[in-house]
């Protein structure tokens, strides 16, 4: 369960950083903050679980409104 927190944070940050170059890069950064919220409330941390998945939806609504 631990691979799938560092995955999912890794991804994030990654796709967090590459955001600029391409649309597809905050569909990654959702997907990754949607991964992480799993693991937050696998784990047992309700906060955790709940702050990504406020980070989701701002990204999925950032997709949302990207040209």
């Amino acid at each position: 369960m631990n691979v799938l927190g560092a995955v999912a944070v890794s991804a994030m940050v990654l796709a967090y950083a590459l955001e600029s170059r391409h649309r597809a890069f905050v569909g990654v950064f959702a997907v990754a903050c949607a991964a992480s919220s799993v693991y937050g409330f696998l784990i047992g941390s309700l906060p955790f679980g709940l702050a990504e998945a406020v980070w989701t939806a701002a990204a999925l609504r950032r997709l949302r409104r990207a040209p």
